[in-house]
């Protein structure tokens, strides 16, 4: 199911996705940490978006479009304007470049980030699938 980037419809297909797909199972088999996506207005989108995702071992525990951002405690934080994060979904921008250059604002622990960049590249090509337009 694909849909539109960002929405609660969105969300739901890309734990559908990483819930389903076997290689992206097998890649984060060792990942832990839950994160936001802080998606701020830009372009077509007039608000500022939290999404919460619960990552753990290869699996999608849980996703919430989050009004307070103070309600949870991710491992981490990806944080962007609206058109970098649709840059990376529509393979404008590489996942990996926009994180060093800081198009991608990450909080937490990057070495665990850089120790797992085959899992960050595999979740952002199930996030790619997922995504049939962007705002």
């Amino acid at each position: 199911m694909a849909a539109i980037f960002p929405s609660a419809e969105w969300l739901d297909a890309f734990k559908n996705k990483l819930n389903s797909d076997q290689r992206y199972a097998q890649v984060a088999k060792n990942w832990e940490g839950d994160m936001y996506f802080v998606i701020d207005p830009e372009g077509n989108l007039a608000e500022q978006m939290v999404m919460y995702l619960d990552l753990w071992h290869g699996e999608c525990r849980a996703v919430e479009m989050v009004d307070d951002i103070a309600k949870y405690s991710p491992a981490f934080s990806l944080k962007a304007g609206y058109n970098n994060f649709a840059g990376v979904l529509t393979g404008k921008l590489d996942p990996m470049q926009a994180m060093l250059t800081r198009k991608l604002d990450v909080k937490g622990n990057m070495a665990v980030m850089m120790r797992n960049v085959p899992t960050v590249l595999d979740f952002v090509r199930c996030a790619r699938e997922v995504t049939s337009e962007i705002l």
